[in-house]
């Protein structure tokens, strides 16, 4: 098992290494990489085959999530008609390890016929892929990380951090923010977090808990029973926010007042200035505001004071905003 455990260790530390040998490469081959695809009209092609192809299709995923339009294309596919996908506005990143992957030279006398910018992934800087694009990116490696040494590896994990060095240096460029990234995720939790509103989550109309200053208490009571979100909201004549009862200051009132709790008024008993938020306002924010203030429930008001709304903390986690 101790040799086992040394082997997983070693290929770690390989892999490591050939990742940590990559700094020395971010030079201006990497800044003119950059350039070229700043400046495309178009999109970003990726195409390599097999391990580089894989690699590729994750680089091609995080191209595309982070602002850049990219998308993968078979070297193969390519030369059966996959290359109609293509236009005179594109850039090309091509992967091979060796550089001299039949498939994909097959394809630069296109690239090369529409003066498409190529730009080549390669280990090996004096490559036919190296040489004949516009600039290359060396992911070239000391040795594999298995026991072999020859499986792709270190080479494969040397490429997919050099991608993720070219999409993070391209997010600066480009001016990409956080909440361009919540936009290109909507169903991840991030977007869910950074796009959500409070309208958007907030219960309205018939929904809502309400009753006025000189309801009694067993009514309100019942109010909060029947509307299930633990609170409700006296309002006046006009339907403008006076206070608010949660279940907390229910129970409250029974050790304080015990039996004559039912028969009080709910301006009695009710909380002045309840916690608000504005309805544009992010859900995430409603959430922060309630743990802040360890409450369950904000008011919605409308803009003249009226109620419009509430939302509740378990609307929040069930839309899976932590």
């Amino acid at each position: 098992m101790d040799s086992l455990v040394d082997i997983a260790q070693k290929v770690l530390s390989i892999e490591a290494q050939s990742i940590e040998d990559l700094k020395t490469r971010i030079n201006e081959n990497f800044l003119k990489a950059v350039e070229i695809i700043h400046n495309a009209k178009g999109r970003v092609v990726i195409t390599g085959i097999g391990k580089s192809g894989l690699i590729g299709r994750k680089i091609a995923a995080t191209l595309a999530s982070t602002g850049t339009p990219s998308f993968f294309m078979h070297p193969a596919e390519a030369s059966h008609g996959d290359l109609g996908m293509v236009t005179e506005d594109d850039v090309v990143i091509a992967i091979s390890n060796s550089g001299e992957t039949e498939e994909v030279l097959r394809l630069l006398p296109f690239m090369k016929y529409f003066n498409m910018k190529v730009i080549a992934i390669t280990g090996n800087p004096q490559s036919t892929l190296a040489r004949q694009a516009d600039t290359f990116l060396d992911v070239s490696v000391k040795e594999e990380a298995c026991p072999f040494g020859f499986i792709p590896t270190a080479s494969t994990t040397a490429t997919l951090a050099m991608g993720d060095a070219l999409a993070a240096a391209l997010i600066m460029r480009n001016g990409f923010k956080k909440e361009d990234f919540a936009f290109f995720h909507p169903g991840g939790s991030l977007g869910k977090k950074m796009l959500t509103k409070v309208k958007d989550l907030m219960h309205v109309g018939d929904e809502l808990p309400v009753v006025y200053p000189q309801t009694l208490m067993l009514d309100a009571i019942l109010e909060i029973s029947s509307k299930r979100l633990g609170v409700v909201v006296i309002v006046d004549e006009n339907k403008r926010i006076l206070g608010i009862i949660t279940d907390g200051d229910v129970r409250r009132g029974v050790q304080r007042w015990g039996k004559e709790l039912f028969e009080l008024k709910a301006s009695d008993v009710m909380t002045v200035n309840p916690k608000t938020i504005s309805e544009e306002e992010l859900a995430a924010a409603a959430l922060s505001i309630m743990q802040k203030y360890s409450i369950t429930t904000l008011v919605v008001p409308a803009s003249n004071g009226t109620l419009k709304g509430l939302i509740h903390i378990h609307d929040i986690l069930k839309k899976g905003i932590f």
